[in-house]
């Protein structure tokens, strides 16, 4: 009896220096994301979480406790990603959730921290039901999603006074979302706009021959084109084969993101209108300290994955010192209004909607010497291409 006792006796201590030592020893980041099926972007953006994880640590951690940084792949499937959510929180004891780069995942994961009651940040999904039609008290979105980039592209696009549009887009939540936004705003700012053709392939399964031709066959005056990766490459050079985008306007979100514009090398396209990232061009104090300690980590400059990490990982930081914690309700809570210095500027979470105000270049391609450049580029704040709240506030109430 006396052993048992002491078995029993030495089993609840054990116990209470494990909970003791997790207390006191790291906060830890569980982190879900499509590593294999989106390597582009997210190398990149797992590199700039690391390099934002090593410099809170280096200055003394976050409330007193370092930063361990824990990752899962999702396989680009929602209920992985799910099964990987639920194995960091159960197992792993991760102090908050963050990721996802698939819009369709990204919307399973926000529905799996309503249910969990668990904080999580979305750095990179597109899609709009993260903060707006599925919002919840529990999920906050970084990177400006498929109505603000399609609110920065419209203006330009409707300068060009095309009547006949054609859209490409991957067929399946971002892809989807995007091109329905971009035809309402359009048709908004310009009232007599048609849109003649739609061509809407799997993702990564373009059949760019097939494609390209049916555009073509269309007959547009401009292409609105929202495919990415590998897709967009074939879609480029079948294009380009075909001579489809010959005296044709193209109008094209994300084809000026490193990831998907230094691929195309020689192939790139001239006259584009982009959203993107001009590394190379911006000289703005803070650009320039996070490029100079990516590429001192790295030797390799950073893409837009690589900022969307980095700035993940600084906004978890900054919220847990306001919080003084990575209790839920308190993370909650102080993410809303909260101010965060990223390589892009100060962005703000917005109390209303739970959406950063982090915004986008927007320029044109140039091929430049056999490589993919962006020109005649801008910044512009995400805060002043948002819906109006009111819109804002039924989307929300709505679900």
């Amino acid at each position: 009896m006396k052993l048992l006792k002491t078995t029993f006796a030495l089993a609840a201590l054990s116990a209470a220096i494990s909970v003791q030592v997790h207390a006191q020893g790291v906060i830890k980041i569980g982190e879900v994301n499509s590593y294999k099926a989106q390597p582009a972007f997210l190398d990149p953006y797992k590199k700039g979480m690391e390099l934002a994880i090593e410099e809170a640590n280096a200055a003394g951690g976050v409330n007193g406790k370092k930063l361990q940084l824990i990752t899962r792949d999702d396989n680009a499937n929602p209920g992985d990603a799910v099964r990987a959510a639920e194995e960091l929180i159960s197992r792993e004891q991760v102090d908050v959730l963050a990721g996802s780069f698939l819009s369709h995942i990204g919307v399973a994961l926000t529905d799996f921290a309503k249910q969990k009651k668990v904080f999580f940040l979305a750095g990179e999904p597109l899609s709009d039901k993260i903060i707006w039609q599925n919002g919840n008290e529990y999920t906050f979105r970084l990177r400006p999603g498929t109505y603000m980039q399609s609110a920065m592209l419209v203006p330009e696009a409707a300068k060009l006074k095309k009547k006949r549009w054609a859209l490409v887009y991957p067929n399946y939540e971002y892809g989807q979302q995007a091109a329905a936004t971009f035809k309402t705003l359009l048709k908004a700012a310009q009232p007599d706009v048609e849109f003649v053709g739609e061509q809407a392939p799997p993702l990564g399964k373009l059949d760019a021959g097939s494609v390209v031709q049916a555009l073509a066959d269309a007959k547009p005056d401009a292409i609105m084109n929202v495919l990415f990766g590998a897709d967009l490459s074939k879609f480029v050079r079948e294009g380009n084969t075909r001579g489809l985008f010959k005296d044709r306007a193209v109008v094209s979100m994300l084809t000026g993101e490193p990831e998907y514009l230094d691929p195309l090398k020689d192939e790139t396209p001239n006259g584009w209108i982009v959203t993107g990232y001009p590394w190379y061009g911006i000289q703005t104090p803070e650009h320039k300290a996070f490029f100079l300690a990516y590429h001192r980590k790295y030797n390799d400059y950073p893409r837009l994955g690589s900022v969307v990490g980095y700035t993940a990982i600084k906004s978890l930081t900054e919220g847990m010192k306001k919080a003084k914690s990575t209790e839920t309700s308190k993370m909650v809570a102080a993410f809303k209004g909260l101010v965060v210095e990223s390589p892009f500027g100060k962005i703000t979470y917005r109390g209303l909607d739970h959406q950063s105000t982090m915004g986008a270049f927007v320029g044109k391609t140039k091929n430049e010497g056999g490589k993919g450049t962006m020109v005649d580029y801008v910044y512009l704040d995400g805060a002043k291409f948002m819906p109006p709240d009111a819109e804002v506030k039924k989307l929300r109430a709505a679900n």
